[in-house]
């Protein structure tokens, strides 16, 4: 089992980019929180994995330390309601097993819905 996940944790490392920053990875039971960083030194994204997926809260911020995006995962599908920002704009996006369901955009003007 911690053969299988240590396995998981290589192939996302190589997946999320060719950083000088080490990933932070901290175990606890099944759990693994992962930390990877920009080459500035912020906080690319963090969050969780278990059993090798990924699992339960991540966020992922921009290189000057804004939040880019923010959701949930259950065993490796995104799940409930994700929020994206970008610039002025803010997407709530709602998944079941990483498939959108609804899709609500609000920029300074107006509110866009999508369904």
């Amino acid at each position: 089992m911690r053969k299988t996940l240590f396995i998981g944790l290589l192939l996302m490392a190589g997946v999320v980019s060719a950083q000088k920053i080490e990933p932070k990875y901290v175990v606890s039971g099944r759990e693994v929180k992962a930390t990877y960083y920009y080459d500035n030194g912020q906080v690319r994204q963090e969050g969780f994995y278990k059993d090798g997926k990924l699992n339960g809260k991540w966020v992922a911020y921009n290189e000057d330390g804004s939040k880019q995006s923010m959701g949930e995962y259950s065993k490796g599908m995104k799940t409930g309601k994700w929020f994206f920002w970008s610039n002025a704009t803010l997407a709530e996006v709602d998944y079941n097993r990483s498939k959108i369901v609804e899709m609500k955009k609000w920029t300074k003007d107006a509110i866009v819905n999508r369904n």
